[in-house]
């Protein structure tokens, strides 16, 4: 049995007609592996699409601003893909010229690029004989040969690696590449996927011993953190409102919000003006206060789910200026912004 050869040719078959596949540009192919990291295909479609319409060449995204990307950006999450992607495109223009190099040596320096993305494109653009492991690959082989060892670990990193390596046919290696990605995301699902029409059940470890449904072997998840958002929104008559921008090297860096309180329980409107001074904020104006959602909205990301509230401050005018609420729009937020904003009614 020919692993390669047969998930190639159900590959030939089953691809999905994808417009970083119509191309051998390394600029397009890196611009897809980054939208695409921990993104699926159908979410990062329209971004992709999005970023080669505003920036069809790495010299048109070195020249842009932070802000252009990060707004182009908004609503993918893991914003330090996007900060990286403008830093690597402003490098590739510096050192290379604007020729985006194809080999996993230059590559792996890259900002940005780890083994899997490094591999993708080097076996792409290049041919080069170095495997991609993503999580669909982990899952089709952790499963196919009856891995346990957790895939999330030191040593299932150097298993899997060395595994996939060994799988590489002589020729044809980005076809390979794209082929089991391809497979282990639309046959070997994670959830129940159809191994009886699937190329390699008859061989499969895991289908043979009923183990579909435990590997891959995972270690337990970080835990999660809670953490208390209290947003200002300030609302003059004339319009204006505050915005600040996210600085640091947390969540959402250099992301635009209203100013925020962050506490470490949920704030009454008594325990909430204690931690704040508005009259010194605002310069001694008079101001109402009010609580805009009584339920909280829980934002989940990854290791951290933020329970948040939102609170109205109306007010005459807005010291020193303030931005007017109708531009917010072209500030790059964070989603929990944004759908905040989306369903404000300002009259």
């Amino acid at each position: 049995m020919n692993f390669s050869k047969i998930i190639r040719r159900w590959y030939a078959i089953h691809k999905r007609d994808l417009p970083w596949r119509n191309t051998s540009d390394p600029y397009r192919i890196w611009l897809s592996e980054i939208i695409l990291q921990q993104t699926q295909v159908s979410q990062g479609l329209p971004y992709y699409d999005a970023f080669i319409s505003s920036f069809p060449t790495v010299f048109d995204l070195a020249n842009a601003t932070e802000d252009q990307v990060l707004k182009l950006w908004q609503g993918l999450g893991y914003y330090s893909r996007a900060r990286n992607l403008h830093h690597t495109s402003k490098l590739v223009v510096q050192d290379f010229n604007g020729k985006f190099p194809i080999t996993y040596d230059e590559l792996i320096k890259l900002k940005g690029v780890g083994d899997y993305t490094a591999s993708a494109i080097a076996s792409i653009c290049n041919d080069e004989p170095t495997a991609v492991v993503d999580g669909n690959v982990y899952r089709l082989l952790s499963r196919y040969f009856g891995i346990k060892t957790p895939i999330n670990s030191t040593a299932g990193t150097k298993e899997f690696k060395s595994l996939a390596q060994e799988l590489l046919p002589e020729a044809k290696i980005g076809d390979h590449n794209q082929a089991i990605m391809e497979f282990g995301a639309r046959q070997c699902k994670p959830k129940s996927p159809n191994c009886s029409i699937c190329p390699l059940h008859d061989s499969c470890f895991a289908f043979r011993k009923r183990l579909i449904e435990v590997l891959p072997v995972k270690l337990n998840k970080q835990k999660v953190k809670k953490r208390y958002f209290n947003y200002l929104v300030m609302l003059a008559k004339n319009g204006y409102t505050l915005m600040e921008k996210r600085h640091g090297k947390g969540i959402w860096q250099n992301l635009y919000q209203f100013p925020l309180i962050e506490s470490t329980k949920r704030l009454s409107y008594a325990e909430l003006c204690a931690q704040i001074d508005l009259q010194s904020m605002l310069n001694g104006s008079d101001y109402e206060i009010s609580l805009y959602n009584e339920n909280p909205i829980t934002h989940k990301l990854s290791h951290q789910h933020l329970i948040t509230h939102f609170w109205i401050v109306n007010l005459e005018e807005i010291p020193d200026g303030g931005i007017p609420f109708s531009k917010i729009k072209a500030l790059p937020v964070p989603t929990l912004i944004s759908n905040f904003m989306e369903g404000l009614s300002i009259s």
